[in-house]
């Protein structure tokens, strides 16, 4: 938990789903690792049409998705829907303190009479609200003629009335309150209870709107269904949740950041993955996944495991493969990258070989041996990756090959970094090399034709491309 944290960005928000029997202890692991100020929301996720008929206590339809930010005061919140009509508001309300404030002048009315005054110490009462003036309130040919000073619990500071006043969105009303119009887009926060139906949809596809409540959050069935028309087959994984519930939860969290990173820790079928494709593909975003997922195999028993799923880490990358085929035969944003390449990337031991030896243990075949520091069974793809992560490289950056003078060199994005880890570079080839000018380039320790080449390779990028960073590995 504590990784997870660390791993968040400054207005990052972490989301686990949990059951009724464990939401009490997770919150309270939570709650030392992530501070009780920086509790967020415990939505209640309705996920079933119908209990277990076979419960003798309670029929359970629920699970909760609990959820805490990196830092409350960096994040933005859980926007559940974008309002762009015009809508109007109250300037007062009871729960609100009770002040003075001026209604400027000049602005609209919809009260019935064109002109019209009403005389100062007059209470105007609507159900429990209340204005009381203290001075006259004068319309004239449907507008406020005059400044009027009142008594009331007002929502708004009087700056803020001004500026209203001003621009012409505050106007008396028909039963002489004050409202104010709104019209520019905002945004509404998230309720925390997500129904698995919507009024104006059943169906499980994601739809891209403005209101995330307008066709549901989806249901397990819907999970399971879903995973049926991917992959062909049924019962692959126990409880699998609905994609829309998944991009419904990032949009919320990352409506207005369409490039964020979204990471999960239990991938299982890689829903999060569909998740994400899924809303590039309807705004136009740029949002990248992090799938992380044990290889732990498949029963063999199991539905999975008979239709050639040998780890549950197999079946989620095959479900992000014909995801991707599907999505792009569909309709798409037309700004959309149409990106739904992903790499899937493997821990394992260092590339390195272990030199840390007694020397009553070493042989001088052992000192021949190290001569090559890298493992026998590791190819140049290894070590690329190894370089990038050492050198905080992106892993996500378009990788090519090609073939120089014999030898294999990779290109990542372009010249952000160069490598090559063939045996026998030669000095024709690490001016070649240095003609492209990358930021960082890379090539085997014992990979030079001869001592003279290696020696020589800082002093040809420092008249060739003085800017490269050069390492050996």
């Amino acid at each position: 938990m504590s990784i997870a944290r660390k791993l968040l960005s400054e207005d990052g928000v972490i989301m686990i789903s949990i059951h009724d029997g464990e939401c009490q202890n997770l919150r309270k692991v939570l709650d030392e690792v992530f501070g009780e100020k920086n509790f967020v929301a415990q939505l209640v996720w309705e996920k079933k049409k119908k209990g277990a008929f076979l419960s003798g206590v309670s029929t359970n339809v629920k699970e909760y998705v609990v959820s805490y930010a990196r830092n409350i005061s960096s994040f933005q919140g859980l926007v559940g829907q974008i309002a762009r009509g015009e809508e109007t508001y109250p300037v007062i309300k009871t729960t609100n303190s009770r002040g003075v404030r001026v209604v400027k002048k000049g602005i609209p009315s919809k009260y019935r009479e064109k002109n019209y005054r009403l005389a100062a110490g007059n209470r105007i009462s609507s159900g429990n609200m209340e204005m009381i003036l203290l001075s006259d309130l004068v319309i004239k040919d449907g507008v406020l003629s005059e400044d009027v000073k009142v008594d009331s619990n007002w929502i708004y500071s009087q700056e803020l009335l001004d500026v209203y006043a001003e621009n012409k969105s505050l106007y008396v009303t028909q039963d002489l309150y004050f409202r104010r119009v709104v019209s520019e887009p905002r945004k509404k926060m998230l309720k925390d209870l997500l129904p698995m139906k919507g009024d104006e949809s059943t169906g499980f596809e994601f739809v891209f709107s403005d209101d995330l409540f307008s066709d549901g959050w989806g249901t397990n069935e819907d999970g399971f269904d879903e995973l049926h028309s991917i992959l062909g087959s049924q019962s692959l994984m126990s409880f699998p949740k609905p994609s829309k519930l998944i991009a419904k939860l990032i949009l919320a969290v990352c409506r207005f950041d369409p490039s964020c990173t979204v990471l999960d820790f239990f991938s299982g079928s890689s829903t999060t993955a569909h998740g994400v494709i899924s809303l590039n593909s309807q705004d136009g975003g740029n949002r990248k996944f992090i799938m992380v997922q044990l290889p732990e195999r498949c029963d063999e028993t199991s539905e999975a495991f008979k239709a050639g799923y040998k780890t549950i880490a197999d079946l989620g990358k095959e479900r992000i493969r014909r995801v991707g085929m599907n999505v792009l035969k569909g309709d798409c944003h037309p700004d959309w990258n149409r990106d739904v390449g992903f790499r899937v990337l493997k821990i394992d031991t260092s590339n390195m070989k272990d030199i840390y030896y007694r020397p009553d243990e070493l042989s001088q075949g052992d000192l021949l041996e190290a001569v090559d520091n890298v493992k026998p069974d590791r190819v140049p793809e290894d070590l690329l990756f190894q370089v990038l992560v050492d050198w905080g490289v992106d892993l996500t950056l378009p990788i090519r090959s090609e073939p120089l003078q014999g030898k294999t060199v990779f290109f990542v994005d372009d010249n952000a970094l160069v490598a090559c880890f063939d045996i026998g570079i030669t000095e024709d080839l690490v001016k070649e090399l240095a003609r492209h000018e990358p930021l960082r380039v890379v090539f085997r320790d014992n990979g030079f034709v001869s001592d003279a080449v290696k020696i020589n390779v800082e002093q040809i990028f420092r008249q060739l491309s003085p800017s490269t960073e050069v390492r050996s590995l």
